[in-house]
């Protein structure tokens, strides 16, 4: 069914909103909702028990269940599952999102909806969502302003139509959210396939006809005649580790690289943007100044992420180690798939260390063992993994891209539904 406008309109005014039906009337958001923030409870504890409830962190409420803590602190404030919720502080200071049963975090607020289709009210809410959080204030933490929000225009109209509403859009996301978890299945999918692949080619070799040998290392099992096995750094020509003091960061000047911008065998020049000042370059690399091809290795936050250099003008941050093979023994591409296998991965977490967040000391770098083809070998694995891998990578960025779109698509059209663009009425029967 093709959705149609509404009989008639009249401007509403306010930008976010532009035209509505001309039955519609406005109202400010603190007529028809009323907030109550959280605080911290007392007696937190690690493990449940009767009567306890979680503490609703941010992390629990995006569904980390690992470290979460219960309490039966009768002051603060309790939540029931689906209540919604706007967060008040923080880097995503004016997301609404919807509660689970709990205690209320001291940086969210609960929203009382006052003569309005619950359901109805979250989909208003999450189309001024993007103007919310652009409108937080504060330096250091964001937050959101109360006034600001308490002012925002929205529009008001009978019940039977805000319910006929929600039901349309509850059906009508749901058929994209599904899509959109299809999607993504696949992409993991893909990237399952992707390890799969690495993981044998780098271990075993491109001929399946190959003759086998007992490597003599028991988790590392059977490789081909003529591989061997080394330590790691055996046949690096150099290896610099960038630990130290922490340079200043300004908005421009040279592109600092750093752990977060190594992911998956690449550097990801949007993942963090940081940069360092031009006439402290020297400084920051006097180590040793990055060549096309060498090989970054992050030793902490994340452990054991590797990339090859793509650009030799970027400076390189703490807890990154570059290395460089032997130009007639290892190449640096090999390396990296190398390191990218399971086998490898597991091998190195046997030597990490630390409470919150693994590492490995420099000192540990010379237990890890690397599995050695003659470089002919390394060469034509190189060539065969970064074509196949290419292929995988480039469905994985065209799902991604479709997934983009349907998110942008869902958003246009809660906006456009509850802003009156459309007539749902016919359609919600």
């Amino acid at each position: 069914m093709k959705l149609k406008p509404y009989p008639k309109y009249k401007e509403s005014g306010v930008q976010w909103i532009g035209e509505v039906p001309e039955e519609w009337c406005l109202e400010r958001f603190k007529i028809r909702f009323k907030s109550k923030k959280g605080k911290i409870p007392e007696n937190l504890e690690e493990l449940n028990g009767e009567g306890y409830l979680p503490y609703l962190s941010m992390e629990y409420l995006r569904g980390k269940e690992d470290g979460v803590l219960f309490s039966k602190d009768s002051k603060s404030l309790k939540v029931e599952e689906g209540d919604l919720l706007l967060l008040w502080d923080g880097s995503n200071a004016g997301e609404f999102i919807s509660a689970k049963k709990g205690f209320l975090s001291s940086t969210m607020v609960k929203l009382s909806i006052e003569r309005m289709d619950k359901p109805f009210s979250k989909y208003l809410c999450s189309a001024f969502e993007p103007m919310l959080r652009a409108l937080t204030v504060g330096m250091g933490i964001p937050h959101v302003n109360g006034d600001v929000l308490g002012n925002i225009q929205i529009p008001i109209f009978e019940i039977e139509n805000q319910q006929k509403i929600a039901s349309f859009l509850d059906l009508k996301t749901s058929e994209i959210s599904k899509t959109i978890e299809k999607d993504k299945k696949l992409i993991e999918l893909l990237k399952e396939k992707r390890t799969a692949l690495i993981n044998h080619v780098v271990t075993k070799g491109l001929n399946p006809k190959a003759k086998m040998k007992d490597s003599g290392i028991e988790w590392i099992g059977k490789v081909p005649e003529g591989w061997e096995v080394v330590p790691l750094l055996k046949f690096l020509e150099s290896k610099v580790d960038y630990r130290g003091a922490t340079p200043e960061k300004v908005v421009e000047g040279v592109f600092l690289v750093t752990g977060r911008n190594i992911k998956e065998g690449k550097i990801d020049y949007e993942l963090s943007q940081e940069f360092v000042l031009e006439d402290q370059y020297k400084e920051i690399m006097h180590r040793g100044k990055p060549q096309i091809g060498d090989l970054l290795f992050t030793t902490e936050a994340p452990l054991g992420e590797v990339a090859n250099v793509d650009n030799e003008t970027v400076a390189l941050a703490q807890r990154i180690i570059k290395m460089r093979g032997q130009k007639y023994k290892l190449d640096n591409y090999y390396l990296k798939y190398y390191i990218m296998t399971a086998l490898f991965q597991r091998h190195l977490q046997g030597y990490a260390t630390g409470s919150t967040a693994l590492g490995i000391k420099a000192s540990n770098m010379c237990f890890l063992r690397l599995i050695v083809p003659s470089l002919k070998e390394q060469s034509l694995i190189v060539q065969y993994l970064d074509k196949a891998t290419s292929k995988i990578d480039n469905t994985i960025q065209k799902i991604e891209k479709k997934i983009g779109l349907l998110e942008e698509y869902k958003k246009s059209l809660i906006h456009h539904v509850v802003t009156g663009k459309v007539d749902v009425r016919e359609a919600a029967a």
